[in-house]
């Protein structure tokens, strides 16, 4: 029986509910495109005209060419296309990577495969702020170094990193190419791709469908293929285009970008106005900084299991997470642990995500039913 009536979700940087404009785009595309992109007749003709009209909308607002685009089927295909294509088409220049201990499991998860045949990994050291140190980078890089792998927004503190000063810094080192998981910041912040090489988003983290993702490749750098066999929209990614997830694709971004700093700015003033009631209770620390974006507060209750709190938050039908949603599964979280170097804190933290369709009155219920629980969960604890 739960205890709330309206549910109150804050979990948007795991998913977001479908705007319902883009799903218009998406059934009437469906509706009214039957042929395969790939076929020489009219129906298909039409279609793959449809895909360069989307692509060409996406490349304009991301400022990237049309031919830099491929569509995969999510951020974590995505990231494994780069990070392993990359890997195993320059093989010959050398088997160095650098990443951080803030990435996404997509990101470890092909690492740790390369691990096995060769690749070595360094992890770039995190100052106080938990924003990359370019000194500790600049010492680590090689002559055998072939990719740089830095978020520009972790998924579960929301730390914005400095992706212009990292790409910068990498343009002295021409043999190194500099990829970004975008994933957490398209649609919510304005982001800058002049000095990045390969970059990832997907909209279902703005408000659009999920199956489909952005992976965008600047020109003259190639990748080794996961997926062999037929035609598609480009040779790094085979398959039969997924035309209507493209086209509604384009739309979740349009509708993304209109009046972004607006978005940004009422975000910021819930945020303000949760992590102040939250910094009342003293039990309850705020691991998210000054340098993250207001979309995500992760904060940790030491002495109560995260995923007990997620619990007794859903018989209130409020829906928070702990780590991100594609986490392993071990209750540590690497990236807070990076940032606050405290297992208990890491061990307990919790994730509160924010967006534009937030309102303040679920704000206030969240922190009376929050209180509710902590009190309940650490009578109970204390028993």
């Amino acid at each position: 029986m739960n205890e709330g009536d309206k549910m109150i979700y804050l979990d948007y940087s795991a998913t977001t509910p479908v705007n319902k404009k883009v799903l218009e785009t998406y059934v009437k595309t469906c509706e009214d495109f039957v042929g395969n992109p790939n076929s020489i007749h009219r129906l298909g003709v039409e279609s793959n005209h449809l895909i360069e009209k989307a692509t060409e909308q996406i490349a304009n607002i991301m400022k990237v060419k049309p031919s830099e685009i491929i569509y995969t089927s999510g951020s974590t295909e995505s990231n494994n296309l780069i990070i392993k294509g990359i890997a195993n088409k320059y093989k010959s220049r050398g088997n160095h990577i650098i990443t951080t201990g803030l990435e996404h499991s997509s990101v470890y998860g092909p690492l740790n495969y390369l691990q096995q045949s060769g690749i070595e990994v360094d992890f770039v050291s995190v100052d106080e702020n938990g924003l990359v140190d370019l000194n500790h980078l600049k010492s680590l890089m090689r002559d055998t170094t072939i990719l740089v792998s830095i978020a520009s927004v972790n998924s579960e503190i929301g730390l914005l990193q400095p992706i212009n000063e990292i790409g910068l810094l990498l343009k002295e080192y021409p043999k190194c190419f500099f990829h970004v998981d975008a994933t957490q910041s398209v649609g919510k912040v304005a982001i800058d791709l002049t000095n990045v090489d390969l970059a990832t988003f997907s909209p279902h983290k703005f408000f659009g469908l999920k199956g489909i993702s952005v992976l965008i490749k600047k020109e003259k750098i190639e990748l080794e293929p996961l997926i062999h066999g037929g035609k598609s929209t480009t040779i790094y990614r085979s398959g039969t285009p997924a035309l209507p997830l493209i086209v509604s694709c384009a739309k979740a971004l349009r509708l993304a970008v209109e009046d972004l700093d607006d978005k940004y700015e009422y975000v910021l003033k819930l945020n303000k106005h949760l992590v102040n009631s939250l910094k009342e209770e003293n039990d309850v620390v705020i691991n998210s900084n000054s340098k993250c974006i207001p979309h995500i507060i992760n904060i940790s209750v030491p002495g109560i299991k995260p995923d007990t709190f997620v619990y007794a938050l859903e018989q209130f039908n409020i829906f928070i997470s702990t780590q991100s949603a594609c986490s392993s599964g071990d209750s540590l979280s690497q990236a807070v642990n990076t940032l606050t170097k405290d297992e208990e804190i890491a061990s307990s933290s919790l994730r509160i995500c924010l967006s534009q369709m937030t309102t303040k009155e679920e704000v206030d219920e969240f922190i009376k039913c929050f209180k509710i629980c902590k009190t309940r969960l650490q009578l109970k604890n204390n028993k």
